[in-house]
Parts: C-alpha cells; structure tokens; sequence
C-alpha cells in the first residue's frame, strides 16, 4: 500500500487556498515520487504502517508532499508530461529544439522535486536523531 503524507487540510493550510478538486490523487503522486526520490535515502523512525514515527517528521513530509503538490499547479506540470514530445519550438525570434526521442518526462518541471521540498527536509527542528536526509548505507 502507498504511503501518502498529507491531507487536503494539510494541502489547504501548507498553501492558504482551497485545494484543487483531485487535491487526493496529486498528494498520492506527489508522495509516491518523494518517496522514489527522497525519502528512500532517508533515515527516520517509521511506525507499524512505514509511516515517519516522529509527529515533527510527519509534519515535515506532510508540508514536503504539499509543496510538491504545489509547485505542479504553480509550473502548470502536474504530471511530468510537459517536458515529453516536443522536437522544435518557435515562439517570435526564440527558437528551441531538442530530439524527441531521447527526451523522457524526467526534464519536465513536474518531475523536479520543489524547492520547498528542501526548505521542509532542512528545518532545524529536525535533528539527526530524528532525521537524516540523504543518507546512503550498507548492511
């Protein structure tokens, strides 16, 4: 079962406006690719369902899943999608071009984990005996 860190009220409180109506599914993805891109190389203390353990922690990953939430409807990506298919742009006397077939959703600004994502991970509230961001290991 997915992990999901944040709720619509949470999403409503984190930005201050209404969430947008699919709000639940956006914190899922949103989580899901946090967890692929973050919070896996995290260590923190986890409770029976893998979620963080710390009340600090899970607040810190609840505002990290709004931003990211966020930063989707603010870059008008949402899914990655933006960044795939396009060969050539001309907009006036600015050209872009790029190949279509080495490009992946990966470039596009909803694949790019939020700025704020950073600032929620780095509060000094969270100490290393809570969390580590970034750590790599070996059994």
């Amino acid at each position: 079962m997915a992990r999901v860190y944040a709720t619509a009220a949470q999403y409503e409180a984190f930005t201050g406006s209404p969430p947008p109506a699919d709000v639940e599914t956006r914190l899922r993805r949103a989580s899901a690719f946090l967890d692929s891109r973050v919070f896996r190389l995290c260590v923190y203390a986890v409770d029976e369902d893998g979620l963080p353990a710390d009340a600090r922690v899970a607040q810190a990953f609840a505002d990290a899943a709004c931003a990211q939430v966020e930063w989707g409807v603010d870059v008008g990506d949402v899914t990655g999608a933006a960044g795939v298919g396009w060969g050539s742009v001309e907009i006036g006397s600015a050209k872009l071009s790029r190949s279509v077939t080495a490009t992946s959703g990966d470039e596009a600004p909803g694949r790019q984990i939020a700025p704020a994502v950073w600032d929620a991970l780095r509060s000094p509230d969270l100490t290393p005996d809570l969390l580590v961001v970034g750590a790599v290991s070996t059994c």
